[in-house]
Formats: structure tokens, C-alpha cells, sequence
């Protein structure tokens, strides 16, 4: 049914007869265990054993932890797994996702701001080859979705920009680098593309809402490129295609409308047919509310595989949805022809892996080698250096910062909304120095006198801690005259730590928070996160991108201070200014 001698399988006889054999030699239980990738929970052997042998899971992925418990836990599973696994990882930005102990080397966009696709080929070889010394043998990367709406939050970090040129250039290059690793594959995402809707899927619908014509110059350019230079997965996103959808079938409904995981159009007759892709799909997280609001998980479960995805990403339940997935086979509601179909899919890819061949093993994981090391530690810091990006410079006269120019600096910290997210890391103690530490240690060994700025409302915060009634007055009436405000600082330096989202600003009736004060001192804003804080700080005049805050960022970022705007590289791999026409004046 699937043709495996052609790209991407390229399978040779005794390796299509190892497919075939294994297929027929399986139980219902074991062909049904292929179909789902499960999210590991646990490291401890007997939970291992549990997943590959009564669950007889096709692929799992994991939540980074040091590189020696991976490799152990990758070990385990291969070690009990009838059929081989596979085993994924998060390396979009870097070895970091796969590994705690991985090298982060940059984002998509701080790739994009780079302009250089042999960055994006390193990264792709360089975090693959950290992840495959561990027993990985998958990337969930690259996301080669596209920047149409900058109030995406799930994607306008992670993709390489918003020029579908680029970002089919660079994901292809990215999996070139992967493959540059033996017995390494990449999954794509998110099919059929995110980045226009402005809404986030982990939470509630999204739709992808192009015309079929701009559809197709952009997301249907960047997979045709991918799929016609070898990539063997797609992972399916949780976003409806209703133009594209309504073409291919125009008696339609509304309500009939599905997310391209269960939608028989999106992943049978657009990816299959019309763009030809012969290689593995996986759903996205199957816990997105984007997948679980349309129907029962009873119902979703099988509809995703007769749709045309192979796999099935995580359990929730894991007895309660293999069972689901077993009866719908036994049933006949997952039809015999597509159970076969999507079984010659993944156990071709496995084969093409090499993984029927180091059945029952995984990798030892050698002392990393000093140069590799080393060579991971260069490509950071060159992308940290050419990703630097002065988006806005209205000024012209302010850069660069010199002691003797501006002795006494001001850094104003704002912070995005506290999420789900960074209340776990900060729970578990995770981050380290903050970012606006980072700054402030390096600007002073260079010779500014520099201080944090202290927010009225945090005062007042901290006068309810000790429970002293706050003085509203800080808030509403206390506004210094202009000259006082500006008196102890010669320059300001508002840095826009927000990784999702806006920004959050406490003190908005005058105090230092918000740069009102542009035309009163010099002021430079710099966004060390998401790129889009000109939104909310248009009347900045010196903006500057630098995607993250880590050490060899900061360092990056302090020596094109002190050196001039020449020093700032990067080319926007975005619209910064978010289409808003103020923000550029």
C-alpha cells in the first residue's frame, strides 16, 4: 500500500520484508500500541517495561531531564521494546530539548534575524547530534510555521520569520544538519500551518483563515520544498483550513468544520494526495483544546487515525485510551486497510532508521568529545552576536553608551503576565539571574554606575506585606516635577522580559514603568524575549531585539552598546513595528 522503496523510506528488499513480516506477525494489541507515541511520566524501570510492553507504544517523547537519566530511560525502552522505538525530542532551538545539560544555541526567529541558513543547518546537526548521543532518533523540528500575526504567542518566537522564503530555506536547512546525524529523522510542524490566527490551541480553536491562493505561496511553498528534499515526518497541527476545506468540499458546514487532525480533507486529500507526502504523521498534543472541544475522546481518538495520521500523540489515560483505540480496530471503525497503511508508514520509517538493526539497544553515551563541545559553545555565541537587532533608532546620536556619556544608568525590568509555565519553573527554583542581573553586572564592569528601578506599586506591596496600610498617594498623587525624575540617571534602559504575550506594566499613572519620558532623557528599549514590544512601547526610539537573555546574549548585546549601531546585524525576520503605522514614528 505504501510505497517503501520511495522517498523518504528508500527501503531495499530484506528491509520492506522485515516490515511486512513484522506487520504480520503482530497482535491486534501490538499493531495498535504502534499507533500512539506517549509522553513518559516516569523514569523508573517497571513504568518503562509497563509502556513498551503491555502498551506496546510505537514512540515516545519526554520532558528534558540530565542527559545521563535520558539515556538510561532511552536504554530502558529499547531494551523491552518488541519493536524498536521511537524516541523524539524538542530540538528546535537547540540540544537544551533534549537534554538539561543540551546546548540552547537560538530560537527560529533569532536564527531568522541572522539571515544565514548555515546557522539554521548547524543548529539542526549540532542539537540533533547531542540528542542522538542519548538514544534519540526524532526531532519534533523544525516549526516551519510563518509569522502573519504578531499576536501569535505559540509560534512568533519559534519560527524563523514571517518570509515563507526564509523559513522554507531555513527548515530545510535545518534538516539537512539533522540528517547529517545517521539514523536521524525530523518531523515538520505544524501541518497545515501556524501563525495567522491569534489564538493559542493549547487553550481553544485556531484557524488557519488564508484564501487556498495564499495558502499556497506560503505554507504549501515551505512543505512542498520540505517534502520534495526528503522529510520523513509532519507532525499535524489542531488548526481548521476552512478555505482550503471548503474548496475541496463545498457542501460543507460550519459545524462540520474539524482541526486538520481529524480532518479527512486536511491530512488525506491536501497532504497525501495534492502535495504528494509519503512519509509519517503525528497528531500534536492530544491534550490541546483545539483537538478535545469537538468531540468525545472516545470519538477523537480513531477519528484522528482514519483522517490520516499514523500516530497518535499521548495517552491521557493510557489504559482507558488504548482500549478506545483497540475496540475502534477490532470493531472495524478503524478499517484493516488503514491500520495496515499507517503501520507500513511507521515501521518503514523505522526501518529506514536503521532501527530494526539495533533492535534492542541504544547508543552508550561516549564523553563528549572537547571540540564538539566547544564548536556548539561558538555557534551560540555567533548566533547571540549576529542575531542583535536595532529595529528603531530615531536617535541616531544616543548609541554608543560610553561611562563618559551616560555615568548613571537606570534599568527598568518589565516582566510579561505570569503564566502556567513560569509559575512551574519558579516553583522549582528554575531560571537563575534574572535578565535585568545579567545586564546590570556586565554594564558595571564596564564602568557605569547603574541601579534598578524600584516601582511605586512594589513599595506599595511591600508596605501591605508588613502590614502597613499603602499609601495611595504614591500612586495617585506622586508625581515628581520632571527635573527631579530625571536628575539621578543620565540614561535609561527599559528591558522587556516577556517570553509570551504583553507586556505588564504596574505603575501607569506617571511613574517609571512605561518610557513616557523619550523626549526627556534618553531612553533605549530593549526586548529580550518576544520581539513585539513596540505594540505596547511605540513611542520608543532606540528598539532593539535580542530574542533571549542568555549569558552570551547579554555579552553580545553590552559590547554593540558600547561599540554603535553597526554593531547590531540582525536583520528583522519579523514586523516588529506590528503593523501599527505609530509605532514607526
Amino acid at each position: 500500500m505504501v510505497d517503501l522503496k520511495a522517498m523518504p523510506y528508500y527501503l531495499q528488499e530484506e528491509d520492506i520484508r522485515w516490515v511486512e513480516e513484522t506487520i504480520s506477525s503482530m497482535t491486534p494489541e501490538e499493531k495498535v500500541g504502534q499507533l500512539f507515541f506517549q509522553l513518559t511520566a516516569s523514569q523508573e524501570e517497571s513504568y518503562l517495561r509497563e509502556l513498551a510492553e503491555e502498551y506496546h507504544v510505537g514512540g515516545c517523547r519526554y520532558n528534558p531531564a540530565p542527559g545521563e537519566t535520558i539515556r538510561q530511560q532511552n536504554r530502558t525502552l529499547q531494551k523491552y521494546a518488541k519493536v524498536p522505538l521511537f524516541i523524539a525530542c524538542n530540538t528546535e532551538a537547540g540540544g537544551d530539548g533534549a537534554c538539561q545539560d543540551g546546548t540552547y544555541i537560538g530560537t527560529g526567529i533569532k536564527i531568522g534575524a541572522t539571515q544565514r541558513t548555515d546557522y539554521a543547518r548547524d543548529l539542526g546537526r549540532i542539537a540533533n547530534r547531542e540528542a542522538a548521543a542519548i538514544g534519540c532518533n526524532m526531532a519534533f523540528s523544525p516549526v516551519c510555521d510563518i509569522v502573519y500575526n504578531w499576536e501569535n504567542t505559540e509560534v512568533i518566537s519559534r519560527a524563523f520569520g514571517s518570509d515563507p522564503e526564509q523559513v522554507a530555506s531555513m527548515s530545510r536547512a535545518y534538516i539537512d544538519g539533522a540528517h547529517e546525524n545517521a539514523g536521524f529523522a525530523c518531523v515538520a510542524k505544524h501541518f497545515p500551518g501556524n501563525g495567522v490566527d491569534f489564538r493559542d490551541a493549547h487553550l481553544t480553536n485556531h484557524v488557519n483563515s488564508l484564501s487556498v491562493e495564499e495558502w499556497e505561496r506560503g505554507f504549501g511553498m515551505v512543505y512542498r520544498t520540505l517534502i520534495e528534499n526528503g522529510l520523513e515526518g509532519i507532525m499535524g497541527g489542531h488548526i481548521m483550513l476552512p478555505e482550503y476545506v471548503r474548496r475541496l468540499r463545498p457542501d460543507i458546514k460550519d459545524e462540520e468544520m474539524l482541526p486538520a487532525t481529524l480532518s479527512y480533507e486536511i491530512m488525506t486529500v491536501l497532504l497525501r494526495e495534492r502535495l504528494g507526502f509519503n512519509g509519517m504523521v503525528v497528531t500534536d498534543a492530544s491534550h490541546m483544546v483545539a483537538m478535545t472541544n469537538r468531540m468525545t475522546r472516545r470519538e477523537m481518538l480513531p477519528l484522528a487515525i482514519n483522517a490520516g495520521c499514523d500516530m497518535f500523540l499521548f495517552f491521557n489515560d493510557p489504559k482507558e485510551d488504548f482500549s478506545t483505540m483497540l475496540e475502534a480496530y477490532q470493531s472495524g471503525v478503524i478499517p484493516e486497510q488503514r491500520m495496515q497503511e499507517a503501520l507500513e508508514r511507521i515501521l518503514g520509517l523505522k526501518a529506514h532508521l536503521g532501527l530494526h538493526r539495533r533492535q534492542g539497544s541504544a547508543p552508550d553515551r561516549k564523553s563528549e568529545e572537547e571540540g564538539q563541545r566547544e564548536e556548539a559553545q561558538r555557534l551560540q555565541k555567533a548566533v547571540s552576536r549576529d542575531s542583535l537587532t536595532l529595529v528603531k533608532y530615531k536617535d541616531p546620536q544616543v548609541l554608543p553608551l560610553t561611562p563618559e556619556r551616560y555615568r548613571r544608568i537606570m534599568v527598568v525590568h518589565i516582566r510579561g503576565a505570569e503564566n502556567g509555565m513560569t509559575a512551574f519553573k519558579k516553583m522549582l527554583g528554575m531560571g537563575g539571574e534574572d535578565a535585568a542581573q545579567k545586564l546590570i553586572s556586565r554594564l558595571q564592569a564596564k564602568g557605569f554606575d547603574v541601579f534598578l528601578y524600584e516601582s511605586p506599586l512594589d513599595v506599595m506591596k511591600q508596605q501591605a506585606a508588613e502590614g502597613i496600610k499603602p499609601d495611595l498617594n504614591i500612586y495617585f498623587a506622586g508625581k515628581n516635577a520632571i527635573a527631579d525624575f530625571v536628575k539621578d540617571m543620565d540614561l535609561v534602559i527599559t528591558l522587556c522580559d516577556v517570553d509570551l504575550g504583553r507586556p505588564v506594566f504596574g505603575f501607569s499613572k506617571g511613574g517609571g514603568e512605561i518610557p513616557w519620558y523619550v523626549h526627556e532623557i534618553p531612553v533605549v528599549v530593549i526586548g529580550c524575549g518576544q520581539p513585539t514590544m513596540l505594540a505596547d512601547i511605540p513611542q520608543a526610539r532606540t528598539y532593539i531585539n535580542t530574542y533571549d537573555a542568555q549569558e552570551s546574549t547579554m555579552d553580545a548585546l553590552v559590547e554593540a552598546l558600547l561599540s554603535g549601531p553597526e554593531a547590531f546585524p540582525g536583520k528583522d525576520p519579523i514586523d516588529s513595528y506590528c503593523g501599527l503605522w505609530d509605532a514607526r514614528i
